[in-house]
């Protein structure tokens, strides 16, 4: 393959997979228009449609999907190589791409990342909060934080982070006119203030601890929000009960604006995972902030 076929085909893989010219071109330090014709030009040598163009947006046709999955691997492959050559000069240096859900980053990623940042001042990090399920192969991050272990082929996961205790709260007076829960499933009974995750609209459940183990129960939800310090307000205001995180509710709880109940219910969640592609091909930067998340902040 000559030098300039396999040019074209990476700045095709990141056009494909950061969804248009433009921000394939920042990330590559091109000309949009440098970009747009480099695609062009592949394409008149391939004799084949790879994008579906319109003045709002770019999309792959079913054979530039079907390339793009082929020729991803191969890509990802040589980058990693890339970096491995790098690494042979004993440098830890260059861009770490990393995705977290917006949760993380008070609990403990932002800590993680500044004192990261400060050992290695020749990396420079580049941290997108999203709610939304990041694909780790074809998203072009080194490596995304998830509430929850999901593995891809080929890639891997370490526990991060502290457990997370979790509450239910509400408000005085609205315990005073609805009644106290004593158990799970009296929550039905009573209007739920939900967290949404993103735009997916996707309930985050309420989880519990019973004699026969963990299990969830599905609230009627009456507000709905994506913003947990919104949640504590819609408390405050009498609206129902917030299924939270500890932290953010212990100074509400200290102050007397909201009361926690089923307490002895509510088992801590499970640690956030940091997921990361096949080892084979680590740059020196993303090895040195899985050791650095290994130890956490406490070190």
């Amino acid at each position: 393959m000559g030098r300039s076929n396999f040019a074209d085909i990476r700045i095709f893989v990141e056009v494909a997979r950061r969804g248009g010219f433009r921000a394939a071109s920042e990330h590559l330090q091109l000309a949009p228009a440098s970009v747009s014709e480099a695609v062009q030009r592949f394409e008149d040598r391939l004799g084949v449609r790879l994008f579906e163009r319109s003045t709002r947006a770019v999309a792959l046709t079913p054979i530039g999907e079907r390339f793009f999955q082929r020729s991803l691997p191969a890509v990802n492959d040589l980058e990693g190589a890339i970096s491995d050559l790098h690494d042979q000069k004993g440098r830890v240096a260059g861009t770490l791409r990393l995705s977290a859900p917006y949760s993380a980053g008070p609990f403990f990623l932002d800590e993680l990342v500044a004192r990261f940042a400060l050992e290695y001042p020749e990396v420079d990090v580049r941290l997108i909060y999203d709610d939304r399920k990041v694909d780790l192969l074809s998203s072009g991050v080194d490596a995304v934080v998830r509430s929850s272990t999901l593995l891809e082929p080929e890639t891997h996961a370490v526990p991060v982070g502290p457990e997370l205790a979790m509450s239910i709260v509400a408000s005085p007076d609205y315990l005073d006119r609805r009644g106290v829960p004593q158990q799970p499933q009296d929550i039905l009974a009573h209007d739920a203030i939900c967290y949404a995750f993103g735009l997916s609209g996707r309930l985050a459940p309420w989880g519990f601890q019973g004699r026969e183990g963990a299990y969830t129960v599905e609230p009627n939800p009456r507000m709905v929000a994506n913003d947990m310090s919104s949640l504590m307000r819609y408390a405050q205001h009498d609206l129902g009960l917030a299924y939270v995180y500890q932290e953010i509710a212990s100074p509400f709880i200290d102050s007397g604006s909201l009361v926690e109940v089923l307490t002895e219910f509510l088992p801590p969640l499970p640690r956030y995972s940091l997921n990361y592609r096949s080892k084979r091909h680590m740059s020196s930067r993303l090895r040195a902030f899985v050791d650095r998340a290994k130890q956490g902040i406490d070190d």
